[in-house]
């Protein structure tokens, strides 16, 4: 069994973001981008974070940032996310399922759905434009 764990990330734990510095702690290194199955729903968590979690019908692919962690970091990192974001499983496009960040759905009752911006870093981009 691996020491480490590939980690699909889609927020703020991304490159560059706000809670990257958590990944980096714990000595994750950044493996590539890619993208869900369209199988997911996203949400913007009062513009903060996203939340995404998986549906069975009317959802997209989602751009997500694939890590390698240290498996004594993954609780390190859990610890220091957003209350209602938890570690499951998550299926990227290839069909590879690795550990991933996701909401807990009561988390996005209320918010705003961003699922049509494919991911935390396209919205953002969106919202500044407007």
């Amino acid at each position: 069994m691996s020491d480490t764990s590939l980690l699909a990330v889609n927020g703020t734990l991304m490159r560059g973001l706000e809670l990257n510095p958590n990944l980096l702690a714990v000595g994750a290194t950044f493996v590539r981008e890619d993208t869900t199955v369209p199988k997911y729903r996203i949400f913007s968590i009062s513009d903060c974070h996203p939340g995404m979690y998986r549906v069975a019908a009317g959802g997209v692919s989602v751009a997500v940032e694939v890590w390698s962690v240290p498996n004594g970091g993954l609780a390190e990192i859990l610890a220091k996310e957003p209350a209602g974001l938890c570690i499951g499983k998550v299926r990227l496009a290839s069909g590879e399922e690795v550990l991933g960040v996701l909401a807990e759905a009561i988390l996005c009752d209320g918010q705003r759905e961003i699922t049509k911006f494919g991911g935390w870093r396209a919205y953002r981009a969106a919202a500044k434009r407007d």
